[in-house]
């Protein structure tokens, strides 16, 4: 699972000894809530149903999906399901082609989720494998699935957003200067991360609360 409440407090206390603009962002907003998934082939397969639906369209493919190939998505089954039994329960051809991909990694033991590389840039080598895994699909996984402290995904356009602003600088950076401002922050990047996310909802939600209506 990912980082507990007790461990994303921890850790922003101590980017906050580093970092005085967390003491700040701390302060108008408080300490997030843990993002937790499940490890597992099961987690992956969501992010694949997802991309690009609405949710209640990838419910909708997953409640299916359940029902012709089992409850638990058995790899083995899915990776044995017929091209057009997956169609006919919503998937394009292009997520038939990733959801197998998943599944017959790991149903022939190519990918063990179970025993990922210890080394961050290996585990999200290993996870890439997976068509239709990207990189930022992969870190996202390694930070909510399995709790990897140091994880950044530099890349995600709200962290890039919620640095800038964090950090007073006058226009979004890019993920190269993200990347090299975060340095600093090892090895609590990863709920860094988290509360840039946080940061950025509730800066949004208050940003409506005072345009509303008196």
């Amino acid at each position: 699972m990912g980082l507990s409440a007790e461990h994303l407090k921890r850790s922003l206390d101590a980017l906050a000894r580093i970092e005085p603009a967390f003491i700040a962002g701390l302060a108008r907003h408080g300490y997030p809530e843990p993002r937790l998934r499940a490890r597992g082939h099961v987690t992956l397969l969501r992010t694949i149903i997802g991309q690009q639906v609405s949710v209640a369209s990838a419910n909708a493919i997953w409640k299916r999906l359940e029902d012709v190939v089992g409850p638990d998505l058995d790899p083995v089954v899915l990776a044995a399901t017929p091209d057009e039994v997956l169609r006919g329960a919503g998937l394009s051809r292009q997520k038939i082609s990733y959801v197998k991909s998943l599944a017959e990694l790991v149903a022939s033991g190519a990918l063990n989720l179970a025993a990922l590389p210890d080394e961050d840039e290996a585990a999200i080598d290993a996870l890439t494998r997976i068509k239709g895994i990207g990189r930022w699909s992969a870190e996202i996984y390694l930070l909510f699935a399995e709790g990897r402290g140091d994880i950044w995904p530099a890349g995600d356009l709200a962290v890039q957003e919620e640095v800038g602003q964090l950090l007073g600088l006058p226009e979004r950076p890019s993920e190269k200067t993200v990347r090299a401002l975060a340095e600093a922050w090892r090895p609590h990047r990863g709920a860094a991360a988290i509360f840039t996310w946080h940061h950025y909802t509730q800066r949004l939600n208050a940003g409506k609360a005072d345009k509303a209506p008196v």
